[in-house]
């Protein structure tokens, strides 16, 4: 489909990969300087109706040119930082709502003024990523975190996923997930573990095989930008043509140091002060033996292409 938006000359950035991936993190790492503009989850079944006008009834909804007119007017507004106030201000249920639109408004405001470049920070758009750089001249960076350490963190929350989100998706069946449907649908509704190995086998199976038509997708491993995230974020600012300024790396050591506690509440499962390095490891306490071994026999064809040196 046609569209009248006219494609930005300095493309935008999404990054983006399975919830609990690093995301936030990274996503607050590139958006440390004023050169960009940080706009979280737009795709999040939950989000706020003034950052995107489009409604998103599914987690990890699938865009292609088969169902982009539902989504791409939605995003074009969004890149030129058209804030739909009074949509927000109706949808307005609680003194959280009312914070969240003050501080997504001057997000908005402050990118338009500025000319600031957007970057969106979101876990569910990891499917749609080849969309977002052919229609939309995104940059695309992708967080990829050890199975075992995925697993174990969505089992510190209690955090299910329900496979139905993925399986009522006929366009992402159909391109990409349909190998899978047999395994989605017998898995049990109580079985973290299980989920967790299931849902990162799918997402990185697929981010391999897209890497490999898309080589200019970036794709980063969080224990690498854990183990020394000063010079890790510096090659991603330079690779993504931003400008890795002293207030951004002042940022990311705030951000990674060891005298950040080694795991965060959960109550504060987005938050991004932690001490990268320790946090690596934190699996290894939160798993069993026996769950270790399941998460490697689940996702081991698709995580030799991430960790190769099969660090188990």
């Amino acid at each position: 489909m046609a569209s009248s938006h006219d494609i930005p000359s300095l493309p935008s950035f999404l990054v983006t990969g399975a919830h609990r991936s690093g995301t936030t993190w990274v996503g607050r790492m590139l958006g440390a300087d004023s050169q960009t503009a940080y706009i979280s989850e737009p795709l999040n079944v939950l989000h706020r109706p003034g950052v995107l006008r489009a409604k998103v009834s599914r987690w990890y909804q699938y865009i292609c040119e088969d169902d982009e007119a539902e989504y791409l007017p939605a995003f074009e507004e969004l890149l030129d930082f058209r804030y739909h106030l009074w949509d927000e201000i109706r949808s307005i249920r609680s003194l959280k709502d009312f914070l969240r639109m003050g501080r997504d408004f001057a997000i908005f405001y402050t990118g338009l003024m500025r000319g600031q470049r957007v970057l969106i920070k979101d876990p569910f758009a990891v499917f749609s990523i080849p969309w977002f750089a052919r229609r939309l001249n995104f940059k695309v960076v992708v967080t990829v975190r050890h199975p075992a350490a995925f697993t174990s963190s969505l089992k510190r929350l209690g955090w299910n996923f329900d496979f139905s989100d993925l399986l009522d998706q006929p366009l992402l069946m159909r391109d990409h997930l349909e190998p899978y449907r047999a395994r989605m649908q017998s898995i049990n509704s109580d079985d973290i573990i299980g989920q967790a190995s299931l849902l990162w086998t799918m997402i990185y199976r697929f981010v391999h095989i897209t890497r490999g038509l898309n080589p200019d997708f970036i794709v980063v491993r969080h224990e690498d930008l854990s183990r020394d995230p000063v010079n890790g974020f510096r090659d991603l600012y330079v690779s993504l043509g931003l400008d890795y300024t002293p207030r951004a790396e002042k940022r990311i050591l705030n951000s990674s140091s060891s005298e950040n506690p080694a795991e965060l509440s959960r109550k504060k499962a987005h938050a991004v002060k932690l001490d990268s390095r320790a946090n690596m490891d934190n699996w290894k306490k939160r798993l069993t033996d026996e769950e270790v071994k399941r998460v490697r026999e689940m996702t081991e064809e698709v995580a030799q292409f991430f960790y190769p040196e099969r660090n188990w």
